[in-house]
Order: C-alpha cells, then structure tokens, then sequence
C-alpha cells in the first residue's frame, strides 16, 4: 500500500484493526488511504486501482493547482487516461459554489480533489448529488478528508451534509511539509479539540445517556500524546511529526465512520467556529475553520478546568431562551432556528433540579471521568503556541466583545449539549467571558 507512515491508518483499511478489550473490527468508507514520504511517481497508480476506466477531472484552485494539481493531472494524462482539469479561480464550499463546480466538471465519471478544505468539501457534496466517485491528494495535513460529511453554507446558515466519502485518500507528506505554516498549525489546532469535544460528549451522555462511543479516542491516543509534545518540530517540517498530526488528523475524521455522528470531534468549539462564520459578515476576520477551531478550543477548555477543578459544582436553572435578543441580533427567520434547536436540548424546572442532584451528590464522582479525558488548560494552549497556533481571540482578529458574543450565543446553533450550556443555565458564562475575554481580550 505505500503506507510508509500509515501504521494503524493501513490496518483500518485493510480492516485488520482490533479495538482493545472489544476485539471489534471495524469497515471504514475509504477503500484507500495511503500516507508516505512521497508519492511522486505514484499518482496514476493510485488513481487507475480507484477508478480504472472512469473519465475524470483533477479539481484544485489557483494554489493547490501549483502544489499539486499540475503534477496530478500530468501524470494521469501521461498514464493515458481519460482526464481534464478544472482550476477553479474563486472556490465556495456553499449552494452557488458547488453548482459552478458541478457545471464545470459535467460529463466527467469521477472527479479528483486536490486541495483542503473549500475542494475537498465542494468536491465532495458535488459528487453525492451527481452521484459520481472521487478521491482526494491533501494539500494540508486536516481532518476533513477521511469524514463523510460536508459543510456547506445555504444562505450563510453553514450545514453538514451526509455524503459519500472518498474511495482514495493519498497523502504526500512532501507536499504537506511545504504548506504554509499558517495551514498546519490550523491542522494541529484542529485535532486538539478532541480534548473538549470528548468532554462535552461525555458530559453529555453522563446527565442525558446520550449515544457515546470511545473507539475514536482510543485511535485518537496512539498518536496524539507524543503529537502534543513534538508540536515545536511540525515549525520545522519534520517529516516524523506532520506524519503524527496527519494520522491524528485522518482518524479524527474517522470519527463518524465508528459512530455515526460528528459528536467525537465536534461539540461547542465548532459551534463557536461556525458563529464566527455565519455571523461576522464583512468584519470576518478572513482565518481558516482550524484557526477558528483552535481558538474556541482555548476558550472552552479553560471552561471546562474552571468549572470542573471547583471544589463545587455548579448550579443550574431552568433554560431561558432570549428570544427577543436573538431576532433583534440575527434576525426573525434565523432567530427561529436558534430557539427550534436550543429547545430540543433546553432544561425545564425538573429537569434542571435532576441534573443539580446527579452533580451535586458526589461531585468528585462525577467529575472523575470527566478530568481524565481532559487537557490541563496549560498544557493545551503551550503546545498549541509551540505549534505556532493562535490562541487568543486577538490574535485571531477578532475582537472581545465579538468573541463574547460568539461564545455566548454559540450554543444556540445547535442542539448538542455542552459546557457552554452549563455555564450559561448557572449563570457563569458571562461571567467568565469578562474575565478572560474582556474588552482588549
């Protein structure tokens, strides 16, 4: 297979990995993920065993065109196969973008992505609704490729869509090591979110028994500990430790492949991340998803320490959903969203008093889990800094009261129940906003 770097990632594959103390084997969608040194000289081969016989189109845009797309198409056309290529000059993973791409690429069989995440997205919601195969050559080391979801805007309101996931996934580490800096350490911002994902998850399923699984995170761990502290080597290109981050990136993206939910890597740092998207408007600070991610991982995980490292646990109340500040912020069709969601989640009286007595009984007993699957705050936001990641709002671009904002209202995206919701039905996220994300945070 070429899987120089691969170790487990290869075992998936061929479906020969074990889950410790299950013995469970698990079929994965992707029939390929090769990860190596180089695959330069290899690119018809991974293609042609994928899709022998298929017309294709290599889809990038203006840069990954340069970094990999020409080198692609040109050794597929040298193979002989049927392939032209689409350079798309302004990609948008939304409605209108994948309709352009759909138009361009029509007639094609296949279509091979080669880019992050605007093209692996774009190309990959256009393949489920022209029901076409695809694969995709990584231009950066993120965890969208191996998923089998796509987030695509509708009218600015950002959905994930179920879709197919790529039959080949093929990795060069090379090209990878030669990515802006920028983009792997929004990858390795990314994947750190498993520590609050995971959390917010598991909280989630210790007070409402929702559906939580932790084959991901036993994955997740092969690599993630020594990924955390080799963060400073991926600054210099270190092929052994962007090999760690792609495989922690790739099986992150997995998640939903054991699950069957993006609940394992994606709870109230991404609903932050998709405010800032939905909402900033022209005043978009113009960062990444992985940048956003990071940040709001920072954020989220010195909630979590604060509200779990107390000696006591916090008190909640009865949601209160703010229906009139959300249509006078965001508007009436969107605000009824907002409360259609957060209703699905929002505690009653009862309810409330039922999650007060299950905390408040044996608070060290239930915090125990809890703390073992989360970062300290410390560890977390100096490894992210040594990977050259941002990790305050500031440095984001973004402003304290938009970051207060962003946070606060973060939980009304979507119906997943998180720490944010906590905070907010005890009335100490707002607090804890003007602590650490005060007028100049």
């Amino acid at each position: 297979m070429g899987d120089d770097y691969g170790g487990v990632i290869g075992a998936l594959v061929r479906g020969e990995w074990e889950e410790p103390g299950t013995g469970r084997r698990y079929t994965i969608p992707p029939e390929d993920i090769v990860l190596a040194a180089s695959l330069e000289g290899r690119e018809a081969e991974l293609v042609r065993r994928r899709h022998e016989g298929r017309s294709l189109v290599v889809v990038s845009d203006e840069r990954t065109h340069e970094a990999l797309g020409r080198r692609v198409h040109a050794a597929l056309k040298a193979d002989g196969m049927d392939v032209t290529e689409f350079v798309w000059a302004s990609p948008s993973c939304s409605d209108r973008g994948v309709e352009e791409l759909r138009a361009a690429t029509r007639g094609s069989e296949a279509l091979i992505a080669v880019g992050s995440g605007t093209i692996n997205d774009s190309v990959k919601y256009a393949s489920l609704l022209d029901r076409r195969e695809y694969s995709v050559f990584p231009t950066s080391p993120m965890t969208a490729y191996t998923t089998n979801t796509a987030s695509v805007s509708f009218d600015g309101f950002k959905t994930s869509i179920a879709c197919r996931g790529a039959k080949g996934i093929f990795f060069d580490l090379s090209v990878l090591s030669r990515c802006p800096a920028r983009l792997i350490a929004a990858a390795f911002a990314d994947v750190v979110c498993r520590t609050t994902a995971q959390l917010d998850w598991l909280l989630s399923h210790r007070l409402f028994d929702t559906p939580y699984a932790e084959t991901p995170y036993r994955l997740l761990a092969i690599d993630e500990a020594a990924m955390i502290d080799n963060a400073s080597r991926l600054r210099d290109g270190d092929i052994a430790a962007l090999a760690m981050l792609t495989r922690v990136g790739a099986i992150m993206g997995l998640g939903t492949s054991f699950t069957g939910t993006t609940h394992s890597g994606s709870m109230a740092e991404h609903m932050i991340s998709h405010h800032i998207d939905m909402f900033s408007g022209d005043d978009h600070p113009g960062t990444s998803h992985g940048e956003q991610v990071g940040v709001a991982t920072a954020t989220v995980s010195r909630l979590h320490n604060t509200i779990l490292n107390a000696a006591a646990p916090p008190v909640l109340h009865a949601t209160r959903l703010p229906e009139a500040r959300l249509r006078q912020r965001y508007g009436a069709d969107m605000a009824r969203m907002m409360v259609e969601q957060t209703s699905l989640k929002a505690l009653d009286e009862a309810e409330a008093e039922r999650v007060n007595r299950l905390m408040g009984d044996d608070w060290e007993a239930f915090r125990a889990p809890l703390c073992r699957v989360m970062l300290p705050f410390e560890r977390l936001r100096d490894a992210m800094r040594a990977a050259g990641c941002q990790t305050t709002p500031g440095e984001l671009g973004v402003s304290g009261s938009r970051w207060r904002e962003a946070v606060g209202d973060a939980r009304y995206i979507r119906d997943r129940f998180s720490m944010l919701d906590i905070a907010d039905d005890a009335g100490r996220l707002s607090g804890f906003l003007t602590e650490h994300h005060g007028a100049h945070g």
